[in-house]
């Protein structure tokens, strides 16, 4: 078996999961047509159902008039769309499972994913937030309706984790997977996820507002690039997904901006949005993740990676 390596009683799992996409059909026909497969379902289907949603709700296609929680179901109904075409160019198209998109291995590691979740969750919330409240205390507000509040936690929880997840499951595991088709090299694999991870945020109200800094620090950086690396290093996704779980539930539930990309009734509402405080919360944020990763918490074995002329070979041969 590729990428295992056989002991006396035990059989030690080497693969990450970017080989993983070496155990289906992976000719370079089946990513463009994956990817088509995708785009529709996310951009096509997933719009529409959200223009559905604004008219059950208002009675027009305007974002703009509805209420924090058709605000969150208009940006949110879209994502089961997009998990599903993901879902159907994996196992249809490529004919594998779409655990191969986290890990190569037999079950996914949801104790890692639990640890991305606290590993980012920590700087995130003493750093990003509450160190912000000792900087700007006069932007926070206070939700004291909390029965509201309460009614939108299952919601929140529910929708965040298809959003995040699939995003993950795109973004990190098929794009990295197909790119690797190209070259196996880390740093391209790294730096084109990031780069494409960036591009569909670009017209977030958070980066129009911060500008260059801000999609540098919050998008290429840190949500982009980070988390493309330390999926490279583990060889699977599941760092990744607790942490980008942690990120956006943190901003939905705890503290949420004013006109932010999600508008949501939050525990604490953030009037202004301070991209210079925040692209240094993140330089310092990266770092205290890493230790909390990596130090804290410890990977269960080391990573292998493919050479480029066996991905070649890989590639013409299926």
């Amino acid at each position: 078996m590729q990428g295992t390596e056989r002991t006396p009683g035990k059989t030690i799992e080497k693969a990450t999961y970017v080989e993983a996409a070496r155990r289906g059909k992976h000719r370079r026909w089946r990513y463009l047509l994956g990817l088509v497969v995708i785009l529709f379902a996310w951009l096509v289907v997933g719009t529409g159902a959200s223009v559905l949603v604004a008219f059950a709700l208002s009675g027009q296609p305007d974002y703009s008039v509805l209420g924090p929680f058709g605000k969150f179901l208009f940006v949110m109904v879209g994502f089961p769309f997009f998990l599903a075409g993901v879902l159907i160019a994996v196992t249809r198209i490529h004919r594998r499972y779409p655990r191969t998109l986290v890990t190569a291995r037999e079950r996914i590691d949801w104790r890692r994913v639990g640890q991305g979740f606290v590993a980012w969750s920590v700087p995130a919330c003493l750093i990003g937030a509450l160190g912000q409240y000792l900087f700007y205390p006069d932007t926070f507000t206070f939700n004291f309706d909390l029965a509201t509040f309460a009614l939108f936690v299952p919601l929140a929880l529910v929708f965040t984790a298809i959003q995040t997840t699939t995003e993950e499951l795109f973004f990190r595991g098929y794009i990295v997977q197909g790119a690797s088709m190209i070259w196996a090299n880390r740093v391209f694999l790294a730096i084109v996820a990031a780069v494409i991870f960036t591009l569909p945020h670009l017209l977030n109200p958070e980066a129009i507002a911060g500008g260059w800094l801000t999609v540098f620090s919050n998008y290429f950086l840190a949500t982009g690039l980070l988390w493309t690396v330390v999926s490279l290093i583990d060889g699977t996704t599941e760092l990744a997904i607790g942490a980008h779980f942690a990120n956006n539930i943190i901003g939905i539930l705890l503290f949420n901006i004013a006109g932010s990309a999600v508008t949501t009734p939050a525990l604490f509402t953030i009037s202004e949005f301070h991209a210079t405080y925040v692209a240094l919360s993140v330089l310092v944020a990266i770092p205290v993740f890493l230790a909390i990763a990596y130090g804290v918490f410890k990977r269960k074995a080391p990573t292998h990676f493919p050479e480029p002329p066996q991905v070649v070979s890989d590639f013409e041969s299926s």
